[in-house]
């Protein structure tokens, strides 16, 4: 049996061997600059489940993306790394870094992956790292790596809306989420006992977070979700003849009866604005802002203060703050 995965050929594996011991697949500080978003989906149903029984997952999803805030974030290059010492079995490097729904349909027809490198850990066991960044690809077919050893750099090629890198594990053509190991079946009960195959260090480094903020910001106008997810309304100052101030946070992981809580302080500490509303479906990642008008008179010179925090049943599960000073 043969399977096509994310465009390059995947082969049958011999009887399972020892697997490899994992390290985290990216050179980034986790909950701070980088987010794992998606887990392997363990629902056979269409629904979407990941293992711990949550719903960061979307319907067949057979890897770990690790996702970086923003495009902003891309921009600066974030390493992925080597999660197993191996051979590089196949390497692509030539796909554009585009929002899939700007792409040519046909540019990404048995592609999905984007940007790709296949490594072979020996006894059937594949890592795979994909829609990495064109031209950071750092290393060739046949070629042995090391653990922790750049492979590329994390980027937007294929079939995907934000930056990130897949991280897949395969023995032969069989899928294994490293956080349960080859001993979890992925359309069993998400309860079933586990043996990860990350080490220590990276298992500490990759503990389950259901939400978390991933960033944050002021604008002068409603803002555009897209617009500022590639860089828009990151002023550190504005001046006073804005009309509006408004505060917006890009949240990952919010669940259907979470309070998004939005707070506007003027330099005085006096609240402007505040205002929650409550989600009525979960979300991968949820955009959301609230704004306050320029008073008739005016903006006073000073440091603003946006607070968000996302409560769920009455506790605080993500909170961020920020300022911006109006001149």
């Amino acid at each position: 049996m043969t399977l096509f995965v994310l465009g390059i050929l995947t082969l049958p594996a011999p009887a399972l061997g020892d697997a490899p011991v994992l390290e985290l697949p990216i050179d980034c500080r986790m909950g701070e600059r980088c987010f794992v978003q998606n887990y392997v989906d363990h629902d056979p149903s269409p629904d979407r489940r990941d293992y711990t029984c949550g719903r960061l997952s979307y319907d067949g999803h057979t890897g770990t993306d690790i996702r970086l805030p923003d495009y902003p974030a891309m921009r600066q290059g974030v390493a992925v790394r080597a999660a197993a010492t191996g051979v590089v079995r196949a390497t692509r490097d030539e796909m554009d870094d585009i929002d899939m729904r700007e792409a040519d349909p046909a540019s990404l027809r048995n592609r999905g992956g984007g940007n790709t490198v296949i490594l072979d850990h020996g006894d059937g066991w594949q890592t795979i790292y994909a829609h990495l960044r064109r031209g950071s690809v750092a290393v060739k077919p046949g070629e042995r790596v090391e653990a922790g050893q750049t492979l590329a750099l994390v980027g937007l090629s294929g079939l995907t809306m934000f930056p990130h890198v897949h991280f897949e594990v395969r023995h032969g053509s069989t899928i294994i989420d490293p956080f349960i190991g080859a001993s979890g079946n992925i359309a069993a009960d998400c309860h079933t006992a586990r043996t990860p195959l990350w080490s220590a260090t990276a298992a500490e480094a990759l503990a389950y977070h259901e939400s978390g903020g991933l960033s944050a910001g002021f604008a002068v106008a409603p803002p555009d979700p897209e617009k500022t997810r590639k860089g828009a309304n990151r002023a550190d100052t504005l001046g006073q003849d804005a009309d509006t101030l408004a505060y917006w946070v890009d949240v990952l992981g919010t669940l259907a009866g979470d309070e998004a809580w939005f707070r506007i302080v003027s330099p005085k500490g006096i609240v402007l604005s505040e205002r929650m509303t409550r989600l009525t479906a979960p979300n991968v990642s949820w955009f959301g802002f609230s704004g306050v008008k320029r008073p008739a008179e005016g903006w006073m010179p000073g440091s603003y203060r946006g607070v968000f925090r996302l409560m769920r049943d009455g506790k605080p599960v993500v909170e961020m703050e920020r300022r911006i000073d109006i001149r």
